[in-house]
């Protein structure tokens, strides 16, 4: 699954509106519909946030296995 993918999902499971993300992010409403549809990559400095907001790894939104780079 994308990241994109799992954001959405995390927002929608914490009934979170796209104006909601935009705010968090410093962009319109219009950017996160991009995001969602997979339209643009998402900024770093936004998956910082929302990782943050969502209180999880970006290893695990990102699908970073930390055990296959040693």
């Amino acid at each position: 699954m994308d990241y994109r993918e799992k954001f959405k999902n995390l927002r929608i499971d914490n009934d979170l509106s796209q104006k909601d993300i935009a705010k968090v992010c410093g962009v319109s409403n219009k950017t996160v519909s991009h995001w969602e549809t997979f339209r643009r990559e998402m900024p770093i400095d936004c998956i910082k946030k929302l990782c943050i907001l969502y209180n999880v790894s970006s290893d695990v939104i990102l699908e970073i296995d930390l055990k296959g780079l040693s």
